[in-house]
């Protein structure tokens, strides 16, 4: 009998490894997937999004830049670039380079250049690859995205394009806005330009959604210091795009830009172009009289001293803005910036020189002021005097001559003065004895930390804060300034020196203006301005002009009052105020410069005869500098000097005070005061232009003077922004 096997049994262990596995791998698809869902969804979910999202920025419209009277400093016009989208082009070869022929001949730009080395790095424009070379790494990089294969052609090769449009499937013209400045060098010190955005700056940029590489931002003038009124909020689209960057559809309602705001200056441009052209002839006529160029540049600066408005603020040297609009030229800009004229700063602000005799009007201030001379004292003011020159009380020191600027006509000097004919005869020994003391004749000067004090208190020593951008403090030393800087104590000769604008004293010229200018408007300061009102794109006034008072000297107190004796000062620790009786005898001494047959201001005729009362103080002041010092016209003794001028009228109602720096001027008094009266003589004749002609606002009161526009980017007339008439472009000359 056969035994029956039974069927054999799978066993159970088996079951058990098998089932565990299948367990292990379901855990580990289930655990990815809570991972990758759960614990990092939202960033998949993120990344997704941002594969078939775009958010494209759109730049918005800069605001224009206005003169007082809307003639346009600054706008946009159009440029023209020849662009190629890649995934538009035709499908045949043939059709293609048929394209690609007929736009190499319209622009130049070769159709084949062969491999481009790094072609990824190449800015689009730029020379070196051709055509396919261009659509062959857009192709790679974004083929829906248009590559610039030329720009700023002209408006006929763009109109000539968009005519062949149909025929040339994805070749395009775009539109983009460039910044053109129609006044052009006139302005350029005032207005700047624009340039791409520093690198420093790409994050702050971003966030705000500018694009390095597409907009530019303020590199000067008041592109630059206005730079966050100009530029506008770009707007935003986002948008749905596929795998090759095809734009599908809007995913959000777009957001326009808002465009910049316009700002319209104080500066009357037909008084620029009037201070430009008398600056100009004044200087080329001087170096051709001595046969050299002697006088290397020089500033205008026109204000009016109740209101603190820049009317002009012209220069030369200066440099053509215009040349920096679309790229900043790279062999333009080294030469600007090796001259050694430095015409790229605005003298008016960002250069700093002595003040010369011009720094006489705050020490008679103070002088008179702290009693140390009274109106009507005579001090005898002979060629030269002797004076000892100290460090210490204790030091014997040496003897040195101290000359007036007078010697040189006549040893004998200008005798005995009054405390006002020193002003108006401008006598550096009168001043030498005001300032350091000359006993017994004047037993105690003004002395070092008052002199400080007071012209602290006339605008030097400190930014006067003008929209501007650039601007130096200045310098009035002190003992604790000579220690730490130089090395050494005090000098009683220090002192002699800082009180005629000399040794260590620094200025801006828009300094000098503004101490002037004080005395002028009767011992209040304003605050200097260029900015008269900003306006939107509709011509709502965002904000209005208002003179803004810094302080009055006869009724703020912001001078310390110190004690002195014996050469030693030690401040009291009160606060005081200039009397206005001390005011109104400078203002005099001022007026006297131009009425005296000695003065300065009435020495060369300037304003001998004038039909409007004027008033004024002229400066000489000798430098030593790097350029002065290359030349070899550093001779101890005989060193060369700048000139100065300042005036103001009318007299009784000061309305325009104007300042003159010449850069190796020689005197003021006769090279720099006949620029003065030039300038004040179109002054008053605008003014009886625009009151013939009947415009409520003249260049003094302010706001324009006709009420209609027709330019580009302004909204409707509430401005009352006046018609363009410089709308052919740069390098026209304009008269009044």
């Amino acid at each position: 009998m056969t035994a029956h096997r039974g069927t054999a049994h799978f066993q159970t262990w088996r079951y058990l490894v098998v089932y565990t596995l299948f367990g292990l791998v379901a855990l580990l698809f289930v655990g990815r997937l809570f991972s990758l869902q759960i614990l990092q969804g939202a960033t998949w979910v993120a990344q997704a999004v941002s594969n078939r999202t775009k958010t494209i920025t759109v730049p918005p419209s800069r605001g224009i830049i206005y003169d007082r009277n809307g003639i346009v400093l600054a706008r946009n016009i159009a440029s023209y670039n020849i662009d190629i989208t890649p995934a538009y082009l035709p499908d045949d070869e043939g059709d293609i380079q048929r394209i690609y022929r007929a736009v190499s001949a319209l622009t130049g730009v070769p159709v084949d250049q062969g491999t481009v080395v790094d072609a990824k790095n190449i800015e689009p424009c730029t020379p070196g690859p051709g055509i396919e070379q261009w659509v062959d790494l857009q192709t790679s990089n974004a083929p829906y995205d248009p590559i610039q294969i030329q720009c700023n052609v002209s408006e006929q090769v763009a109109m000539t394009v968009r005519e062949h449009q149909v025929d040339w499937p994805g070749v395009t013209v775009e539109t983009q806005p460039v910044r053109d400045y129609p006044t052009g060098s006139l302005t350029a010190n005032l207005i700047g330009f624009l340039g791409p955005i520093p690198a420093a700056l790409e994050q702050q940029y971003l966030q705000l959604g500018f694009l390095p590489g597409r907009d530019k931002v303020g590199y000067a003038g008041v592109e630059l210091s206005m730079d966050d009124t100009l530029i506008g909020t770009p707007g935003k689209k986002v948008v749905e795009v596929d795998v090759a960057g095809q734009t599908l559809t809007n995913l959000e309602p777009p957001v326009d830009p808002i465009p910049g705001k316009n700002i319209i200056l104080t500066i009357d441009t037909r008084l620029q172009q009037a201070a430009e052209a008398a600056l100009v002839t004044n200087i080329n006529s001087w170096n051709a009289y001595f046969n050299e160029d002697r006088i290397t540049s020089g500033v205008v600066i026109a204000m009016n001293p109740q209101t603190g408005e820049i009317l002009a603020m012209a220069q030369y040297p200066t440099y053509e803005n215009n040349r920096m609009a679309r790229i900043i030229p790279s062999y333009y800009y080294q030469q600007l910036i090796q001259d050694p004229r430095h015409p790229l700063l605005n003298y008016a602000i960002s250069e700093e020189f002595p003040p010369g005799s011009t720094f006489k009007l705050g020490i008679l201030t103070g002088a008179l002021n702290e009693g140390v001379v009274t109106p009507d004292e005579i001090i005898d003011a002979p060629g030269q005097i002797t004076l000892v020159n100290k460090y210490s009380q204790t030091d014997p020191g040496l003897v040195n001559d101290y000359r007036d600027w007078y010697f040189q006509y006549n040893p004998g000097g200008l005798g005995k003065l009054t405390v006002l004919q020193c002003l108006a005869l401008s006598s550096d020994v009168c001043f030498y004895k005001i300032g350091g003391g000359y006993p017994p004749e004047v037993n105690e000067g003004l002395d070092m930390l008052r002199i400080k004090e007071y012209a602290r208190a006339l605008g030097y020593d400190q930014p006067s804060g003008i929209e501007l951008p650039g601007e130096l403090p200045g310098l009035i030393p002190d003992p604790t300034w000579k220690r730490r800087y130089e090395g050494e104590n005090w000098s009683t000769g220090d002192t002699y020196l800082a009180t005629i604008g000399q040794g260590f004293d620094l200025a801006t010229p828009l300094q000098v203006l503004m101490s002037a200018a004080t005395i002028a408007n009767n011992g209040k300061l304003m605050q200097p301005t260029i900015i008269h009102e900003i306006v939107d794109n509709n011509g709502n006034v965002i904000q209005p002009f208002a003179p803004r008072l810094r302080w009055d000297i006869t009724k703020d107190p912001i001078i310390q009052d110190y004690t002195c004796s014996g050469g030693d000062c030690t401040s009291t620790g009160v606060l005081k105020t200039v009397q206005p009786w001390a005011v109104q005898n400078v203002r005099a001494g001022t007026r006297m410069a131009v009425t005296d047959p000695r003065g300065t201001l009435h020495f060369d005729f300037s304003f001998l005869n004038y039909p409007i009362a004027v008033a004024g103080k002229t400066g000489t002041a000798e430098y030593c500098d790097d350029v002065a010092n290359a030349k070899g016209l550093c001779s101890f003794g005989n060193w060369p000097s700048h000139g100065w001028t300042v005036a103001y009228a009318p007299y009784d109602n000061p309305e325009i005070a104007i300042l003159v720096f010449l850069y190796n001027g020689i005197e003021g008094g006769r090279t720099a005061a006949p620029i003065v009266r030039a300038v004040m003589d179109s002054y008053f004749e605008l003014k009886a232009i625009d009151s013939a002609q009947g415009i409520a606002s003249s260049p003094v009161t302010g706001g324009p003077s006709c009420n209609t526009y027709s330019g580009v980017g302004v909204g409707p007339s509430s401005t009352g922004i006046c018609q363009d008439i410089y709308s052919e472009g740069p390098g026209l000359k304009f008269g009044p």
